[in-house]
């Protein structure tokens, strides 16, 4: 037994040919991002609250579908959301539909530890940040040059977009086509400390040109984000096929079960649950294993457990 660490920075079409412009700041916050995570646990920082900074960091680099970087509504508005979870306890709490809100996450967190509820969101979401005293900002802050072209080009191809799917316009079929514009990701974290104790974390700005008050996985209990004793899970993809595979809380069904590892479960779920090219998640087990499967092109994901071992991957 022993600590361990996974996060992930979107999953969805990533073309092998990505370009380096838009790859290299993708890869250097995962490995800033991982530091960050790694060094907090080495300073015994609970899981919760690694899982919490290492999000936090996430959602304040606007390369990523979160915080800063989150994609646009169809009415050219953000609407973010975020979940937390401890294993032991399964305490949890989530918020969505957040447009002034630095950090989702920590936001979500203060549901679970100042409320009686699990979940808030849009107005009453922000009437609780404000009365918390938590960072906000104008939500123009989150309306970034890169986003709106986004939505023009979801609009006039009418869809909406996955992660890392660039629309293009005057589309004529319903299937997504990549064409090497990689974009931005939800971000999560999983992690489990040396005795067992796991926790979980997930943040997004949800689908390119979703409806106004569209709510995905993220912030659903066992669907795109769920700890148990047993394991740790934060999903990322089509939040709708998600929420109907329950992703997150079957990987740990599974294990709990029938008794599997924590890879076969993760493995199981993402190719035979969730249909192809609409998921990915990382995971963490109560005795240090780590799984990122995906069944997308590719995921943006990062791994470090106690024994050395250090991964940061895209395909």
């Amino acid at each position: 037994m022993g600590w361990a660490i996974a996060l992930h920075g979107g999953a969805g079409d990533i073309p092998r040919d990505l370009s380096q412009e838009r790859r290299q700041p993708r890869e250097a916050a995962l490995h800033h991002c991982l530091e960050i995570g790694v060094a907090a646990i080495k300073a015994n920082k609970s899981p919760l609250d690694v899982v919490e900074l290492v999000v936090r960091e996430l959602e304040n680099i606007p390369c990523f579908n979160a915080g800063r970087g989150s994609v646009l509504t169809n009415s050219g508005t953000v609407e973010m959301e975020a979940c937390i979870m401890d294993g032991n306890t399964k305490r949890c709490g989530a918020v969505s539909g957040l447009t002034t809100v630095v950090n989702a996450v920590s936001l979500a967190r203060l549901v679970m530890e100042k409320t009686e509820h699990i979940y808030l969101a849009f107005e009453g979401a922000e009437a609780f940040a404000r009365e918390q005293g938590v960072e906000t900002v104008d939500t123009s802050h989150f309306i970034t040059p890169e986003n709106i072209e986004r939505l023009k080009q979801a609009k006039e191809a009418n869809r909406v977009q996955i992660d890392y799917t660039q629309p293009i316009p005057k589309v004529q079929k319903e299937e997504t086509i990549p064409n090497g514009d990689s974009q931005i990701g939800t971000v999560g974290c999983v992690a489990v400390d040396g005795n067992g104790n796991l926790a979980t974390a997930t943040s997004t700005g949800g689908l390119v040109n979703k409806m106004v008050g569209r709510i995905g996985d993220t912030p659903v209990i066992g669907a795109g984000t769920y700890a148990n004793r047993f394991c740790a899970v934060s999903a990322t993809g089509k939040g709708e096929a998600i929420i109907r595979a329950t992703v997150a809380r079957d990987v740990a069904a599974l294990m709990e079960y029938k008794g599997i590892s924590l890879k076969e479960a993760a493995d199981y779920v993402i190719q035979e649950c969730a249909p192809k090219g609409t998921a990915g998640l990382v995971a963490v087990s109560a005795t240090g294993e780590v799984a990122m499967p995906f069944n997308t092109t590719g995921m943006f994901r990062a791994c470090a457990t106690e024994d050395g071992y250090r991964e940061v991957e895209i395909w």
